[in-house]
């Protein structure tokens, strides 16, 4: 015979029961719901101390502001760095990984079903039976667990995106700043190059007059000394050049450097460009804030997952359950029977020594540490930013004074040039005046080199860097994600 059994409370006090855990549980979700997220708003300064002066040039676009220096080949190293750089399909793998995790985080507080079969034999020995069911549970999520759960998934999804959005600044400006150095170095080189020639010329033309005896040998000996070391500096621009070209070439993720890089050109030069972004613009930009504000959203997560241990977890269960007699030393063998069973699943702690409270109070000092992080990662990005645009304003005024210098020493060589030409100069005092101008060159593009690179580190400290695209974020543009701050401030 086939039978078919339900296992409830009993029917004298499951009424008065069950309203009391319905109260209860009302009661204590309301009670021991996920606490409000602290409040992040900085102060910050309302403009930045180290304001440019006007350009009528536009607002350079943050997520494109390399482009200030119209060089397509540094356009084209950007975005084949950003499609190859390896750190940042490290970024990105890692970042879908936690999308992946993200998207199912809320799904342990809906209702599960499993399926299982075992084998069982009685104490007695007499008989064995084959046992198959499905088992259903469903954890409400109350007192806070399940918004615990929700912000700690949400707090990694933002970290994940920040460390990707980090890979990316680090990246357009590490790629800059390596192309500015390598035609800055080949630039040098030729410079160099050039006043090697000239201490040569200068090196041979005394010889000539130590034979006709109108000079020291000491003079000889000292131009000897003056083209040695002009020689010896070729090494260091060769250096930066090689050093350089591998570095482009690592993050562009190739195993060496393109055969074109060898070939020398010009730096790329900067053009007109405004800032027009504010103090408070970093919160939404620089990545580094964007993590700690990932950071205390995880951090409030625990600290909710935490205070929701310290009551009882809630949930409903049921199962169904078949037995199949296989085999037993009876003369008469028993028909299969099956079983439900139904009602609520409490896990409730009662005694632990004060550990869950401890734990508590330990997520609560943890919160107040990540927002005190975070508001460390505001100074040091306003802190950053501010330092330099100082750079900026004075690597802005070392170009131009540098300019000023290297245009007088280049009238003075056509002087020279000139009169020698006319016969009424030496040809020492050209080889002289021609190595002035090409030391002034040199110094005139080591100068340009750190206006470049201070723009550069500016625009890295803001945060600049193309968005990331939304075949690597792994969502529609139509739908964004909502950021930390979004949920700081709700």
């Amino acid at each position: 015979m086939h039978t078919v059994s339900f296992r409830f409370l009993s029917r004298a006090i499951s009424t008065s029961l069950l309203r009391g855990c319905l109260m209860g549980v009302l009661l204590g979700g309301v009670a021991g719901c996920a606490a409000q997220l602290p409040k992040l708003a900085p102060r910050l300064p309302a403009q930045w101390q180290h304001a440019l002066a006007s350009d009528p040039a536009k607002s350079t676009d943050l997520h494109g502001w390399w482009h200030a220096f119209g060089d397509p080949e540094l356009d084209a190293l950007v975005d084949r760095a950003l499609a190859n750089n390896l750190d940042v399909a490290q970024a990105v793998e890692r970042m879908r990984a936690v999308r992946a995790v993200q998207r199912s985080a809320q799904t342990r507080y809906l209702p599960s079903l499993r399926a299982s079969t075992s084998d069982v034999v009685e104490p007695s020995a007499h008989s064995s039976y084959q046992l198959a069911g499905f088992d259903a549970s469903w954890e409400l999520g109350l007192f806070g667990r399940a918004e615990g759960s929700r912000r700690e998934a949400r707090g990694a999804l933002d970290a994940s995106i920040a460390d990707l959005r980090t890979a990316q600044v680090s990246l357009v400006a590490e790629v800059v700043r390596e192309w500015i150095e390598l035609r800055t170095a080949q630039q040098q080189e030729q410079l160099l190059s050039q006043i090697n020639e000239a201490r040569q010329q200068e090196w041979e033309l005394l010889q000539v007059r130590q034979h006709l005896q109108l000079v020291a040998p000491s003079a000889v000996d000292q131009a000897q000394a003056a083209l040695a070391q002009s020689a010896a500096a070729l090494a260091a621009p060769r250096q930066a050049i090689t050093a350089s070209a591998q570095q482009l070439a690592m993050l562009l993720g190739q195993n060496q450097p393109d055969a074109a890089w060898s070939q020398p050109g010009m730096p790329p030069e900067l053009g007109a460009w405004q800032l027009a972004s504010a103090p408070a613009d970093l919160v939404r930009t620089r990545p580094e804030i964007a993590r700690a504000q990932a950071d205390v959203l995880q951090a409030a997560g625990a600290l909710a997952l935490a205070h929701a241990d310290q009551f009882p977890s809630i949930g409903l269960g049921g199962s169904i359950d078949w037995s199949v007699n296989i085999f037993n030393d009876k003369k008469h063998g028993t028909t299969p029977n099956s079983i439900v069973s139904l009602g609520p699943e409490i896990n409730m702690p009662l005694f632990d020594w004060g550990i869950l409270l401890a734990a508590k109070h330990a997520k609560d000092h943890e919160l107040k540490a990540s927002v005190l992080a975070y508001r460390q990662a505001v100074l040091q990005g306003v802190t950053e930013v501010e330092t330099a645009l100082g750079s900026v304003q004075q690597q802005q005024q070392r170009e131009q004074h540098t300019l000023r210098a290297w245009q007088a020493l280049q009238r003075v060589d056509q002087t020279v040039q000139t009169r020698v030409s006319l016969q009424l100069g030496s040809p020492l005092d050209r080889a002289e005046s021609q190595i002035a101008a090409n030391q002034a060159a040199i110094e005139l593009a080591d100068a340009r080199a750190g206006h470049s690179l201070a723009y550069v580190a500016l625009f890295k400290a803001l945060g600049g860097a193309p968005l990331p695209t939304d075949a690597e974020m792994g969502t529609p543009p139509e739908t964004p994600p909502a950021t930390a701050t979004d949920e700081a401030h709700r």
